[in-house]
């Protein structure tokens, strides 16, 4: 039994004979007997009387006509609702982005995003540790900075321009570098997980990384924003 031949059978019952099915299912006539006819025969039972004039249902056609009609309306519904989830966002998305990015830059889409899609479930975790996309389930890793696993996938989405910037005070206690390399003689705070660290600037066009040390190392941006406004060093923000 094919689905379509239920269709042709409803549509021939509704229609009242072969010939307006036909037309209403832009099928020839010889076609939709030949298909009620395989049905009948699938089924072996008599579905529809037949004579010159018109069609009449039988007692076991009629039985059958009102499940066909449920199952083919079974089935709209179920093309319906797999349509609507192939167009909606729906599901959970586990994203993980530093916690300084995600709480400036992030933090203030939330709500439009579920509001426009109901449907998912977000996980967000804002750290600025170095986490397994893959062991620990992550859909998406925002970071900052070159990537250094090569088997992942990644793509841009935008330059993230840093300064070497420092308080007014530390400036006036300790002076304004003139050059990157005289950074080595000031006080840096440090973001990351070592003491000593290599900034990056461009000098005549081309790339060169300084070595430079501080009293402070922490792993948020935040922090050492907050140090280099208190007047403790230099900061690459």
């Amino acid at each position: 039994m094919e689905l379509n031949d239920l269709r042709i059978f409803v549509a021939t019952v509704d229609a009242g004979s072969f010939t307006a099915a036909a037309d209403q299912l832009m099928l020839s006539k010889q076609f939709v007997s030949r298909r009620t006819m395989a049905l009948e025969a699938s089924l072996g039972v008599r579905l529809l009387h037949r004579n010159t004039r018109n069609l009449a249902v039988t007692e076991s056609g009629q039985e059958f006509y009102a499940r066909a009609q449920r199952i083919l309306a079974e089935v709209a519904d179920a093309e319906q609702a797999m349509s609507v989830r192939s167009t909606e966002l729906h599901g959970s998305l586990k994203i993980s982005a530093p916690l300084s990015f995600g709480i400036t830059h992030l933090s203030p889409l939330i709500a439009e995003f579920l509001s426009a899609h109901p449907a998912v479930r977000l996980n967000l975790d804002l750290t600025d540790r170095r986490v397994d996309l893959i062991g620990e389930g992550f859909d998406l890793v925002l970071r900052i900075g070159a990537l250094e696993d090569s088997t992942l996938i990644a793509r841009p989405l935008g330059a993230w321009r840093m300064i070497a910037c420092a308080s007014p005070a530390y400036l006036k206690r300790h002076g304004a570098p003139a050059t990157p390399a005289e950074l080595a003689n000031h006080t840096c705070l440090l973001y990351g997980r070592e003491r000593r660290v290599g900034w990056e600037f461009r000098v005549d066009g081309a790339a060169r990384t300084f070595d430079v040390q501080g009293p402070l190392v922490a792993n948020n941006g935040e922090v050492v924003r907050d140090a280099a406004i208190a007047g403790l060093g230099i900061a690459l923000l």
